[in-house]
Formats: structure tokens, C-alpha cells, sequence
């Protein structure tokens, strides 16, 4: 049992209290530590792991819990709702996580929850190799945590834990303590650096919760690069998101951590439902960009969401041990003499969204995804290009037929088509859509 044991000779808990409609004044708002290289030293071997308790009734001023403020009544503990756990990941500098705030508010936005808070800076910061020998021992102390919870009352199956990189595998660890009880895992972008090769007992995996689903944002650098849930969410493939630059120069933010934090704001985004996230099977993001994932068969026809939502209704199948989940149109072309590439534009008035495809000889039928960001009826114009290189390229591709459809669509649009189109070098083809969207 090695590890797993260690928690039930410890003296450490928290009382789940029920309180009064009548709230206690704070004296102090509990605030996150910040780490000094020498309070690193002086603390690192001890952790100072603290707990902050976040609800709708104290949304901006969280409590402390300590162990002679356990039994107080002016806890705000609320035994009958569910309980979110945050946990961030390593801290290079020492600095408290400015994020944690921000997902807390968001989470008691979007339900009437307790917010736990667990601050472990003064074992997550400064030297990485250390920090990671220090992850177990706060699961440890965590699960005591949640072991005098249960005393009072709680259900292990009402626990979310929310874990921000390394945070991710100290919440897997805490549900391997509880042989996999815990309600649900959701890792936002699970730390890779010594653990893309770590056992499924070191690391965050399917086993450690009923339902853990994982968000992939910077997988070739800080992130995981493996699927490490039930539902594993690989955003642009897992890396090089969206607006984060790709050079230093730019921004050393942009450079060093925003794909790895983009699965944070992509997660607190997705709370309050207005734009859900929807993610398809697919056994490569480049399956998936050749348009051969389609459906979502494999979780019975209802494709997973980012968010909040009820995952655990969520019934799916799992096909080879793992799936990655992500976010169209037949292309129909004449036989070619020579290979050739086609830009493919959508664009809704200021609006556009391209995908290059490379056409081969031995193929007439193409599929790729083009991510749009407006409904199919609002598209106003497709364009197509031929952008292949001179001499090398076919010089005159005909179109037998193109089609665009949403996907994944709720309401079975009918896919938007052109035919018999014939596309020189050079000369874009284009094609005005006119088209109403169904108010109902």
C-alpha cells in the first residue's frame, strides 16, 4: 500500500459546519503566502500547507482554517453543497497565484459551492526538481483534510478538485489515498516535466477519481503530452494557442507560460455557459484536421464539454485504452496531373477563417476543419485559392463540388454547396452566400 496509509496517523482536519443564516464578521480576510528565498529554506521542509474557504456568502473575504478555528461556529462551511478544491502548481518565484481568486468567484457564479483553497507555495516554488519531491506530502496532508471532512458528514463523491498544472497530479494523488472515491479531477494542463514517463500511481490518471477530464493547452513544453483522463480536451492539439507568441521578443508572459495558462481562462471561460466547448474523439489532432472525426460515437452520440456541466451523465466508451477530444466539408476535385494546395476562406463581414489543404494525385476527395467562430448561416462567402507554387503545383484545379457544414451541429443544418468550380493560380474563386438564419 506504500504511501497511501501514511494520512491516517496524522492530526489534521477540518470540521464541516452547517452556519446560520447570520454571517460573523471577518476580523481579516485570509490571503494566499507569498515565498522569500529564505522563507523557502526556513519552511520548505515543514510546507505550511494552508486552507482557504471561499462560498457565496464570502466571496471576496476568504477564511482561514486553522486548527483551532475548526470547531467555530463562524465557519462558513456549508455541509450540504458541493465542494470545489483548487490547487495551484509550481510557483518559480515564490509569488502567491493572482489566478486563484478569479476561478473562485467564477466557480460560486456558476454554483452554490464551498471553495477550498490549498496554498502550498512554500513547497511550490523555486527549484522545480524539489517542488515535484514535495507533491505527495501535501496530497497526504490534503487527504487528512478531507478525512476529518468525512467525519462531519461529507461525501467523498461531492469533491471536485480543480488542479492548475503540478496541481493536477496532487489532486491525483489525494484520489489515489481514496482508491478513486473522489467525485471528479479536472487538470488544467497537467505539469509534464518529470511525469510524461511517470507511473499512473505518480502522476494524474483515470483511476484516481469517478469522472477526470483534462484540458491539454502546452503540451510540448510545460504540459503533459499523454491523455490522463477519461476526457482529455487537446485545445489546437494540445499546443501553440492562439494569440501567445511564438518569439520572445514579443512578451516574455507570451513566450514562457501563456499556452500553459490558457487552459485556466479557457476552463473559467467556460463556467458561465454562454459559448459552450465542445471537444470530438479523435486518435491525432492530425485525424482530426483531415476531417475524419465526425461524431462522437464513442461517449453514445453526445460529444464531452468543457465546464461545469454534468459529466458524470456522461456515458462514453473508451476505444484502444485513451481518447483525445477536439473541434466542414467534402472537397470534390477532377484527377490532378501534379500534387496541388488550396486555401479555403470563410468569411462572415469582418470575419475570416482559413485552412490550407494539400491535394494529391492519387486522391479526389478531401475533408479538413475550418474553426469559425459564426453560425453556418451567417457565413456571407467562401473563397478558395490556388496557392501552389509554380511549376511545381497544377496550375488549374477543377472543383467538381464543395460543401460547408457546422459541426458539431445541434440542429442538422443542411451543408452549404457549390458546384463545378474551376480555380486558376492566382485568381481567387469566390462564392456569395445568400442565406437567413431560423430565429427559432
Amino acid at each position: 500500500v506504500r504511501e497511501k496509509l501514511k494520512f491516517h496517523n496524522k492530526h489534521l482536519g477540518l470540521l464541516c459546519y452547517y452556519a446560520s443564516s447570520v454571517v460573523a464578521k471577518q476580523e481579516e480576510c485570509a490571503e494566499l503566502n507569498n515565498s522569500t528565498w529564505q522563507e523557502y529554506r526556513q519552511y520548505r521542509a515543514n510546507l505550511q500547507v494552508q486552507y482557504l474557504l471561499l462560498t457565496r456568502r464570502n466571496p471576496d473575504c476568504a477564511q482561514k482554517f486553522e486548527w483551532e478555528s475548526l470547531t467555530k461556529e463562524t465557519s462558513l462551511f456549508n455541509l450540504f453543497s458541493p465542494t470545489k478544491v483548487i490547487i495551484h502548481g509550481y510557483s518559480a518565484l515564490g509569488s502567491r497565484p493572482s489566478w486563484v481568486k478569479d476561478l473562485s468567484q467564477a466557480l460560486l457564479r456558476a454554483q452554490d459551492v464551498n471553495v477550498v483553497v490549498v496554498d502550498w507555495v512554500y513547497g511550490a516554488s523555486f527549484a522545480y526538481n524539489l517542488v515535484v519531491e514535495n507533491y505527495k506530502e501535501v496530497a497526504v496532508q490534503i487527504s487528512v483534510l478531507i478525512n476529518e471532512m468525512q467525519k462531519y458528514g461529507c461525501k467523498l463523491e461531492t469533491f471536485h478538485f480543480i488542479g492548475m498544472s503540478l496541481g493536477a497530479h496532487v489532486a491525483g494523488f489525494v484520489g489515489t489515498l481514496f482508491e478513486g472515491k473522489i467525485g471528479r479531477i479536472t487538470g488544467l494542463d497537467p505539469a509534464g516535466p518529470m511525469f510524461k514517463g511517470a507511473d499512473t500511481y505518480d502522476r494524474l490518471d483515470p483511476s484516481d477519481a469517478q469522472f477526470v477530464d483534462a484540458i491539454h493547452t502546452d503540451s510540448d513544453y510545460f504540459g503533459i503530452s499523454i491523455p490522463v483522463g477519461h476526457v482529455d480536451f487537446f485545445l489546437n492539439g494540445g499546443k501553440d494557442q492562439t494569440g501567445c507568441a511564438r518569439s520572445r521578443f514579443p512578451t516574455m508572459y507570451g513566450y514562457v507560460i501563456c499556452d500553459h495558462m490558457r487552459a485556466l481562462h479557457v476552463y473559467q471561460s467556460s463556467l458561465n455557459g454562454s459559448c459552450p466547448l465542445v471537444g470530438v474523439p479523435c486518435q491525432s489532432y492530425e485525424e482530426f484536421l483531415k476531417g475524419r472525426c465526425l461524431d462522437c460515437d464513442a461517449f453514445k452520440g453526445k460529444c464531452p464539454q468543457i465546464g461545469e456541466l454534468d459529466q458524470k451523465k456522461l456515458l462514453y466508451e473508451e476505444k484502444n485504452g485513451k481518447q483525445k477530444a477536439w473541434i466542414l466539408d467534402p472537397l470534390n476535385v477532377s484527377p490532378l496531373d501534379k500534387s496541388a494546395e488550396v486555401e479555403v476562406i470563410l468569411r462572415t463581414e469582418n470575419t475570416g477563417s482559413q485552412q490550407r489543404l494539400r491535394l494529391q494525385t492519387d486522391s479526389t476527395v478531401y475533408r479538413t476543419v475550418v474553426a469559425h467562430p459564426i453560425a453556418l448561416c451567417q457565413i456571407n462567402t467562401i473563397i478558395i485559392k490556388n496557392t501552389g507554387a509554380r511549376f511545381y503545383r497544377q496550375s488549374e484545379i477543377h472543383v467538381r463540388s464543395v460543401c460547408v457544414s457546422e459541426f458539431p451541429s445541434a440542429r442538422r443544418e443542411e451543408p452549404l454547396c457549390v458546384n463545378n468550380i474551376h480555380i486558376r493560380r492566382g485568381t481567387p474563386w469566390s462564392h456569395d452566400f445568400v442565406q437567413v438564419c431560423d430565429i427559432f
